[in-house]
């Protein structure tokens, strides 16, 4: 059972905290849970200050919330000093998204914090700066299973990738159909579909760039904090692209469409 407890949760008398902060830059936490390895960011406006990787593989029920009692402790930030959470919000691990996104909304309600959903396929480009010469063309590559992948393809423009092709299911065929070359590869996916994106002018970059991290989520969060877009708590879902395969079973299974 998730305990949703934060040091000083239960203080926000009156916003007190926050107030004597507002001319300040604000607190931001940072979530990432979409991948096997999830990790925790601490940042002032969009400057990371703390990040923790989890330290066991898809544990992050076990690991989120501790890690974020520690690393805000360790800073002496009372949960009401938190201006904003981030949240790398899918596509992804089904359960993992939803450990981060419950974490986010309800943390975020309880100190009355503002929210940003970032899409983790763009956390995930933004890997792909780290290579010596990176690919003009990129298509971030996560497993859905069922022989499809989830994708997004970005262009390389002006320092940064820019999507190309939204956030989508397909299979890897097409992927491979509908993109230009060259084209680099990235993404948990890669592994479990490999044989099927080979091709000429397709490369695979090193696995090491295949980990969403929170602290990229903290620095496209910021951009989206900067420019308005935030999410209201109540409404925060993660994007998920289709339903769980065990909830298409269980209506094949009870005769629903």
């Amino acid at each position: 059972m998730l305990r949703l407890v934060l040091p000083g949760v239960n203080l926000p008398r009156a916003g007190s905290t926050r107030m004597a902060r507002n001319a300040q830059r604000p607190r931001v936490v940072a979530i990432e849970t979409s991948g096997r390895l999830g990790s925790v960011a601490l940042g002032v406006e969009g400057t990371p200050v703390d990040v923790v990787v989890f330290s066991t593989e898809a544990n992050h029920a076990v690991e989120l919330l501790p890690t974020i009692e520690r690393l805000t402790a360790h800073r002496g930030w009372p949960a009401d000093s938190i201006d904003q959470f981030y949240v790398s919000a899918g596509p992804g691990s089904f359960t993992g998204l939803r450990i981060g996104i419950t974490v986010a909304r309800t943390l975020a309600m309880a100190v009355g914090a503002k929210v940003a959903a970032v899409p983790t396929v763009d956390v995930l480009a933004c890997n792909a700066l780290a290579v010596l010469d990176p690919p003009e063309h990129l298509a971030v590559v996560l497993d859905a299973k069922r022989k499809q992948v989830y994708t997004a393809v970005f262009r390389l423009d002006g320092g940064r990738y820019r999507k190309v092709v939204d956030a989508c299911v397909m299979a890897p065929a097409d992927l491979l159909a509908r993109t230009a070359r060259p084209l680099a590869l990235l993404g948990e996916g890669v592994v479990y579909h490999r044989s099927a994106l080979t091709g000429p002018e397709v490369s695979v970059l090193d696995e090491e760039l295949n980990r969403p991290r929170a602290e990229v989520v903290l620095q496209l969060g910021w951009e989206l904090a900067c420019s308005g877009q935030f999410t209201d708590p109540t409404r925060l879902v993660p994007i998920y692209l289709r339903r769980p395969e065990a909830e298409d079973l269980w209506n094949a299974r009870h005769g629903q469409a």
